[in-house]
């Protein structure tokens, strides 16, 4: 069966990758990014693999919650029920560490835009739907005074620490989420691919991208994943595992929920 799949951050590297996949096995998609004339190269590209794709583009900047609002409007109002969404979109270095609000972009795009989004389309989702979170092997303890307040973390502390609250919050939510769905899935999906954000962070030229496509295009539609809400694949090990000890601490992950609802309810 196939469904509408949202896919932030599509606009190239493993985003992209997935999105090819999934658009060869017939779904539809709305792919977002926060450049326009990319956005219509990645449609453009996946086109010319499938004529027949149906892409709806989506223009946003993760780091701004006007922005982020803006779009999970515009996503309600097209009314499209979604399969699936994967929260691809990430930042590891860059030039403007600080959000228009105030905040750590790296906590603001990692961390909260994949909460705001995902809770806000909750009445758009299918039966059956998932919410694939787009995590990584770097994991830290998670400083949640840091989450809510300007930059003060370098680099890898904050991408580390933002990746592992982000399981924390999906983990949160699978735990009070009935049965029926959706399904909340935290995906690493590998080591140091090559990805720009790779390229720019380490300075290597990285792995295959399409090893983490696949992971993620299968983690929103294949079966194996169908019964996977609140679990950690880790595509390093090619298997479900356990990811930081502290993601799986109920109190701890309650804690990084509170404070992400607090400081939204804060900023409202």
């Amino acid at each position: 069966m196939t469904g509408t799949i949202l896919i932030t951050g599509a606009t190239d590297g493993i985003g992209l990758d997935a999105a090819k996949k999934l658009a060869s096995r017939g779904h539809a998609l709305i792919l977002h990014g926060r450049n326009s004339d990319k956005l219509s190269a990645a449609a453009e590209a996946i086109r010319s693999l499938n004529p027949e794709a149906t892409i709806t583009l989506q223009l946003a900047d993760l780091s701004d919650f006007a922005a982020i609002d803006a779009m999970a409007h515009r996503l309600k109002t097209l009314g499209t029920p979604l399969a699936a969404i994967i929260n691809n979109a990430g930042v590891f270095k860059t030039a403007a560490p600080r959000t228009p609000s105030g905040l750590d972009a790296r906590f603001m795009v990692n961390t909260i835009a994949p909460f705001l989004l995902a809770t806000a389309l909750t009445g758009q989702l299918a039966p059956g739907a998932r919410i694939v979170n787009v995590a990584s092997a770097a994991q830290a303890p998670v400083d949640l005074d840091a989450l809510s307040s300007a930059p003060r973390l370098g680099d890898m502390e904050a991408y580390s620490q933002s990746k592992l609250a982000l399981i924390m919050w999906s983990n949160a939510l699978a735990a009070e989420t009935p049965e029926a769905g959706p399904a909340w899935i935290s995906v690493n999906p590998g080591s140091l691919l090559a990805t720009k954000m790779v390229k720019e962070g380490f300075g290597v030229p990285g792995n295959d991208v399409a090893t983490g496509g696949a992971i993620l295009a299968k983690a929103a539609v294949d079966d194996a994943f169908a019964a996977a809400s609140g679990r950690y694949f880790d595509n390093d090990a090619k298997r479900f595992a356990p990811p930081h000890p502290d993601a799986l601490d109920k109190e701890k992950c309650a804690a990084v929920l509170a404070a992400i609802k607090t400081m939204i309810a804060e900023r409202a």
